[in-house]
């Protein structure tokens, strides 16, 4: 690759690192919050190599001595590099994305396709507080729901938080979270069904109230994580949507 593409690409890269995690928060679209340094520091070393790339193309004979290598080597193999610059000039495409056009988010049509993130073995649960809604995390919900032998929840209003996504063809839709342990490559979903009201657009933010929907037997795995909501509000969407966090409000 030529060294003013070579630093071009170095650039643009370490501008779209920093763009997208010191600037903005586009990075959390696809890592979690706590790699945020570590995109930072990539990004100001890829500027670091850039800068330093440029500063020793300028030292005087650097530029001919590359080129007399590139032609003793085209020369020498009978062929040219002339192919590589272009193919690598696809590597400006991730770089200009992260500066002009990030990937859309995660969202509804991702967790459509995708079973419910299983939950993770409960044995114990500390009891409900006598406060009315309960703020709950989808986890927690289910996790109440198929795994408390007490059956606390039965009959408890809960609150919780997360996004529409339609359930075509059937009754109610999903209340949804997407979680990240490292980044979107392992993604997963956590997913309520929400009967007794209507599905707002896709990837809308709500919290919705109401009880635990009756079916299978409560405390065991047959008992479906389902909602029959009083109240349904949209809300603004988290700045880092993808944790099972409380409720906003």
């Amino acid at each position: 690759m030529k060294r003013p593409l070579q630093v071009t690409l170095l650039v643009l890269s370490g501008l779209g690192l920093l763009h997208a995690s010191l600037f903005t928060d586009l990075s959390l679209r696809f890592v979690k919050e706590g790699m945020r340094p570590m995109l930072v520091a990539s990004g100001v070393l890829l500027l670091v190599l850039g800068v330093a790339e440029a500063w020793s193309s300028q030292k005087p004979g650097s530029g001919d001595a590359a080129d007399s290598h590139d032609q003793d080597q085209d020369h020498g193999h009978g062929h040219g590099h002339s192919t590589v610059p272009r193919i690598a000039g696809l590597l400006f495409l991730p770089a200009l994305s992260l500066l002009f056009y990030a990937p859309p988010a995660l969202g509804a049509y991702t967790a459509a396709r995708e079973a419910p993130k299983a939950v993770t073995e409960q044995r114990y649960f500390d009891p409900l507080p006598a406060t009315s809604p309960i703020p709950l995390t989808l986890t927690q919900f289910t996790s109440r729901v198929q795994q408390d032998h007490k059956r606390d929840i039965g009959g408890r209003s809960v609150r919780m938080t997360g996004f529409v996504t339609p359930d075509k063809g059937a009754d109610g839709w999903y209340l949804t979270r997407i979680i990240f342990t490292c980044c979107a490559a392992d993604a997963q979903s956590v997913k309520v069904r929400i009967h007794g009201a209507a599905a707002l657009p896709a990837n809308t933010w709500v919290t919705v109230t109401g009880t635990w929907h009756p079916g299978g037997t409560l405390g065991t795995s047959s008992a479906p994580a389902a909602l029959d909501a009083r109240t349904v509000k949209k809300v603004a969407k988290p700045v880092n949507a993808y944790t099972d966090a409380l409720p906003l409000f």
